[in-house]
């Protein structure tokens, strides 16, 4: 659940903390008072696409905080799925700051996170139900979701998903292969020249690079040479003059003859120093004589990586991936020799993966039958009980064409009034009718749904009256076994509540600020009088008002 909320620089709020309790939680306020502004706050925390907009006018940071506990073990599994543990009260903290240069930055118990990763975590945290929810309650193509969340489908959704994936592989392979003869020869061929270009080649790993080496040393030889001609010269001397290994040998012979443990050691030094003279001779003379660039020719080298220049230009950019080449072309012509004999195997696999796919989607479509009926009773059980007893809601089920999803075609259909037949929801319902169908759509759908909080938006919208107290009673319902946060306008509603927040706009300095504040029963009493009227305070409407709260305690 949701257990305290920070917000910081977000529109008209400066600085809120909020803390929800358990059960049933709602927020109400005039409007404008910025309860909208709380749930883009609790959106953008859990990972949904924010804007630059939200920051307060002024700042150039935002920030959201957010406390979840009280995990049960089916909560601490999914956590742990992505790399998440509770902290070592058994909570976990997400922050997500806001920059109007871009740069934001979210942390999950102080460990950075990126969007999608929160986004994904965030839909296992809250279920927010918003204006958008109730509007794809219109759209027929979101209708099978609904369906397959309430129904035990997922080995047979798996199994036909795995079919429809293996029959369009199938199709895919098909139709690479019945291309037209003319097409045919002319992919052999250039298949065919591909290959003895890339095979007549004879690339090998490394070799550019190599190649580039030796040219690079190539260019730098005779310089090489000549420095090391000089050394060598230096160190062994020439006709007209002795050079530094003889000079050594000079100097160690006129010390030996010093009978000196003194000089005789420096004499074994200087033989030491000569026998390393005699040793870089040696390295020097061997270059000269048997380096394997000194017959380099530079024009060849040259040549050789032009070649493979053009060959990488036309097939891609390294050897590995002109090897990488050959080896898919081999495999493209030989399956265009035999794809005769491969067509009429493809061509059976394709009527034995047709038939296991048809097979599926009726399993798939049997199962979506009893889930429509389970779903449809008890939809209608709950508006019956919204103050919508003549209502029949039914799913309109048809068989359509193979997709990933199935074959079926679903739709809901209802009629508010007795005598009347069922049409589209779209077509029938009103807003007060689509909020109260949604709330029996969420409400059916508790049972399969593990996430812990739920919020709803303008769930109240278009109801009063008896329905709106119906409507309380049935949020209360959801509220036993999960967290609600409701934001209303309704006072039915707002009496039902364990924990009452009041959102308040004031303008101070110049500025408007925005609170969050937790209602005593007098301050309850005192707000739902406001939603029932609007006017000045009487003692009849503060009654009434005290009344209402004292009656949804017995509910």
């Amino acid at each position: 659940m949701l257990k305290f909320l920070h917000i910081e620089n977000i529109a008209v709020i400066e600085s809120s903390d909020i803390e929800f309790t358990e059960g049933f939680n709602v927020l109400t306020g005039e409007t404008g008072a910025g309860k909208s502004i709380v749930i883009d706050a609790i959106n953008a925390v859990l990972g949904e696409r924010t804007s630059k907009e939200l920051i307060r006018a002024g700042c150039d940071t935002a920030e959201v905080s957010a406390v979840f506990g009280n995990f049960g073990s089916e909560d601490l599994e999914m956590l742990g799925a992505y790399g998440v543990t509770p902290d070592e009260d058994g909570n976990i903290v997400i922050m997500r700051r806001l920059s109007q240069s871009g740069k934001g930055l979210i942390k999950l118990n102080n460990r950075p996170v990126t969007v999608s990763e929160l986004k994904a975590i965030g839909k296992q945290l809250v279920n927010i139900h918003g204006q958008h929810d109730s509007q794809s309650l219109l759209d027929p193509e979101k209708h099978i979701g609904y369906i397959d969340a309430v129904a035990d489908d997922d080995p047979i959704k798996g199994k036909y998903y795995a079919e429809f994936r293996e029959l369009n592989r199938i199709r895919r392979e098909l139709a690479d292969l019945e291309t037209d003869a003319d097409e045919k020869v002319r992919q052999t061929e250039l298949l065919k020249y591909q290959i003895n270009e890339l095979g007549t080649a004879d690339i090998k790993v490394g070799e550019y690079a190599k190649l580039k080496q030796k040219l690079q040393i190539a260019k730098s030889y005779q310089a090489t040479v000549s420095a090391l001609a000089e050394a060598y010269t230096a160190l062994n001397g020439n006709d007209d003059e002795n050079g530094a290994a003889d000079l050594v040998a000079e100097a160690e012979k006129s010390l030996s003859r010093l009978k000196s443990d003194e000089w005789e050691k420096q004499s074994v030094k200087l033989n030491g120093i000569r026998a390393e003279i005699e040793e870089v001779s040696a390295a020097i003379s061997d270059f000269l004589d048997n380096s394997e660039y000194s017959d380099i020719d530079i024009d060849a080298v040259n040549s050789r990586l032009d070649f493979l220049d053009k060959l990488m230009l036309k097939y891609g950019d390294g050897e590995e991936r002109l090897i990488k080449y050959l080896s898919d072309a081999e495999i493209k012509l030989e399956r265009l020799d035999f794809s005769d004999k491969r067509i009429a195997e493809l061509s059976d696999s394709l009527d034995r993966s047709t038939e296991r796919l048809i097979k599926s989607g009726e399993e798939l479509t049997e199962v979506r039958k009893k889930a429509s009926e389970r779903f449809s009773a008890q939809v209608c059980d709950i508006l019956n009980y919204l103050n919508m007893p003549q209502v029949r809601f039914t799913v309109k089920a048809e068989k359509g064409r193979y997709t990933k999803n199935g074959c079926d075609n679903i739709e809901f259909m209802i009629s508010a009034n007795k005598g009347e037949s069922v049409k589209p929801l779209a077509k029938i319902a009103s807003g007060g009718e689509l909020s109260r169908v949604m709330l029996a759509i969420k409400s059916v759908l508790l049972d399969n749904d593990k996430v812990g909080t739920m919020i709803f938006d303008e769930i109240d919208t278009g109801i009063s009256g008896y329905t709106a107290g119906k409507v309380g009673v049935q949020l209360k319902k959801v509220s036993v076994n999960r967290q609600v946060i409701c934001v209303t306008h309704l006072a039915q509603i707002a009496a039902m509540a364990d924990n009452h927040l009041l959102i308040e706009k004031n303008v101070s300095s110049g500025r408007t600020f925005t609170k969050v504040s937790p209602l005593s029963r007098e301050g309850r009493i005192n707000e739902i009088a406001r939603i029932m009227s609007g006017s000045e305070m009487t003692e009849s409407l503060y009654n009434s008002a005290k009344e209402l709260l004292d009656r949804s305690r017995t509910i």
